[in-house]
């Protein structure tokens, strides 16, 4: 068998196959074209989802008629000229292969008329057609000064290729989706998608906020948290959701690397990392993040498609985008945050009215919130010998600052046994206790084990209970390991073990229910594996069994004292299964559900 080498138009149409694998493929590398070209206004006009025609019209620096059969040449291009220049890239395109490829598979006009009054034939737009590879000879045609591409039946000499196409709709929706990730980077670029004669998508330029809240909707922007970290010459800003948002679509997760999106397992690992502790049952967080740092820190050839990178400090980037979101979820409640809210409105300028005197309530105070913080003198404590008791008072709202209120405000009473109902300066505060107390133990239990002093409670009589015999394996080399989390148990006999003190943390739960719990895990992990890798997954299952139950009666100063625990913990806005713990109605939503004012 002879060795020959392939025609060009056949290199191209095997190239075709990396570089356009869908219309949207060959949509993206045009844009990148005119966005490179240095376009404000792109007009882009689709039939039949863009297999029939794709047609970008920019109004950027254009092409000389001299280099219109060279831009359509396979590595042909104006923006690298060395390796130097290859490696500090920061175009979004620089391999020159799009164009060659797209015309060797489908039928193209170019037209363009160069800004520059120098080359030859400047003073008009010149066109080129090319089907199937070959190429034409320069026309004079009518334009201003931009650049026009007009590819028409994509794939129509390789059929092989074009049976894999979906049906119009799907092959729209992705074209859709790639304009919307070159807007959102590109928020100074106008851009008009027509489908079919239709106009789908009309997005001006625009700041980049309003430009995240066209592309990604109203909903996002009401979810998002802000985000601008830095060290060094690396840096991330945009927004991510609020925990309490998230759902278990990844539709929403956009990440550029300057300007250019990409998708890196690295960069979806760091931030999955980053809120592992407050997303669980398999939801996925949105996010629109722009990191940017040195060119030459950073390889962007590694795929003709180019959504692929690698960067030369992979380790430290992992850890800068953790860290930079990580700390931001962990942010304790601050006055006029709204954690787990839609309504972030600014504080009302009204004067804050007092909380009337509570009515006595029969409750008393149990040990299971004795560590939220001590009691103050004359709190109204019911006296647990004597059965006598004053009527609780709620602590008055100050009338004076709004600074002088606690950023979750003052308890006024409790609805059906399950959530807290504050006043802080904005209005009305709903907390959910058994999610809020929830989060309050686990991280209470995480700290004291990264401090190595879980303080254990020795129960009077330890507690028996008959287990699996496979269990009871498992933990048998592993006791002393588990007395490190507060858990001392003793083999009594093949199935059965003694419970001889459980994590004080935990000391008014049920200690065979949290026995239960942790050998479950045991059961399913084996112990090495969930005191190492899986140890907050534990964790937070035994601050669930150790949290306040729902129709548990709550005392006044039970439940500031939560309000209080609540905004010195980390992520106190989420429970450990990534649920809101509590949500803030402000004063003018309330004044609108009234008719207030009108």
């Amino acid at each position: 068998m002879n060795i020959r080498v392939l025609p060009d138009v056949l290199i191209s149409q095997i190239a075709a196959g990396e570089v356009v694998e869908r219309p949207a493929s060959a949509l993206k590398e045009m844009l990148e074209n005119s966005l490179d070209a240095g376009a404000t206004e792109i007009q882009i006009d689709l039939e039949q989802g863009g297999v029939k025609r794709i047609r970008v019209s920019d109004n950027g620096c254009g092409i000389a008629r001299d280099e219109l059969a060279l831009a359509l040449t396979r590595h042909a291009t104006s923006k690298i000229a060395s390796l130097a220049d290859l490696e500090q890239v920061a175009s979004l395109g620089f391999r020159g292969e799009a164009l060659a490829s797209i015309a060797a598979i489908a039928r193209v006009q170019l037209s363009s008329r160069s800004a520059s009054p120098n080359p030859a034939g400047a003073g008009h737009a010149w066109t080129l057609q090319v089907e199937g590879g070959r190429v034409g000879n320069p026309a004079p045609a009518a334009r201003a000064t931009g650049t026009t591409v007009d590819i028409q039946d994509l794939f129509f000499n390789t059929p092989a290729r074009r049976k894999f196409l979906k049906t119009e709709g799907t092959e729209y929706a992705h074209c859709a989706e790639t304009l919307r990730r070159l807007a959102l980077a590109n928020p100074q670029v106008a851009f008009t998608l027509t489908h079919n004669g239709r106009v789908q998508l009309r997005l001006p330029a625009e700041p980049a906020a309003s430009r995240v809240r066209q592309v990604l909707g109203e909903a996002f922007e009401a979810h998002a948290i802000a985000v601008d970290a830095a060290a060094g010459a690396l840096r991330v800003a945009g927004w991510v959701i609020r925990p309490g948002a998230a759902t278990a679509s990844r539709d929403s997760q956009h990440v550029f690397v300057n300007g250019r999106y990409v998708r890196d397992k690295l960069i979806v690992h760091a931030l999955k990392e980053a809120y592992r502790d407050v997303l669980h049952h398999q939801l996925n967080p949105a996010y629109c993040l722009f990191i940017s740092l040195p060119p030459e820190l950073v390889d962007v050839n590694v795929h003709p498609a180019k959504t692929e990178i690698r960067f030369r400090d992979s380790r430290g980037v992992h850890q800068f985008l953790f860290h930079a979101v990580e700390r931001l979820l962990s942010a304790p409640v601050e006055a006029g945050a709204m954690g787990g809210t839609e309504n972030q409105e600014p504080a009302v300028s009204r004067p804050a009215y007092s909380v009337p005197q509570q009515t006595p309530m029969p409750l008393q105070v149990s040990e299971s919130m004795a560590f939220y913080a001590p009691l103050s003198q004359g709190s109204g404590v019911r006296d647990q010998g004597s059965g006598e008791g004053v009527a609780p008072a709620a602590q008055p709202f100050p009338a004076s600052a709004q600074g002088d209120a606690p950023p979750l405000g003052y308890a006024l009473g409790q609805l059906h046994g399950v959530y807290v109902l504050a006043q802080n300066a904005q209005g009305l505060v709903l907390v959910d206790m058994h999610a809020a107390h929830e989060r309050v133990v686990y991280e209470k239990l995480k700290n004291a084990l990264d401090a190595r002093a879980v303080p254990a409670q020795t129960l009077l009589i330890p507690v028996a209970l008959t287990v699996d015999a496979r269990d009871v394996a498992e933990i048998n080399p592993h006791l002393e390991a588990l007395a490190g989390i507060g858990f001392e148990l003793s083999v009594t006999s093949p199935t059965s073990v003694a419970v001889r003190s459980v994590p004080w943390l935990l000391k008014d739960a049920d200690p065979v229910e949290l026995t239960r719990a942790v050998l479950a895990e045991v059961a399913e992990f084996g112990v090495a594996r969930l005191l190492a890798e899986r140890r907050n997954e534990l964790l937070a299952t035994l601050a669930c069994h150790g949290a306040v139950r729902a129709n548990r009666r709550l005392t006044l100063p039970e439940m500031n004292a939560l309000l209080r625990e609540m905004e010195a913990t980390e992520r106190a806005g989420q429970c450990n299964h990534g649920r809101p713990t509590w949500f803030q109605i402000g004063l003018r939503e309330l004044d609108g559900m009234f008719m207030r004012g009108r």
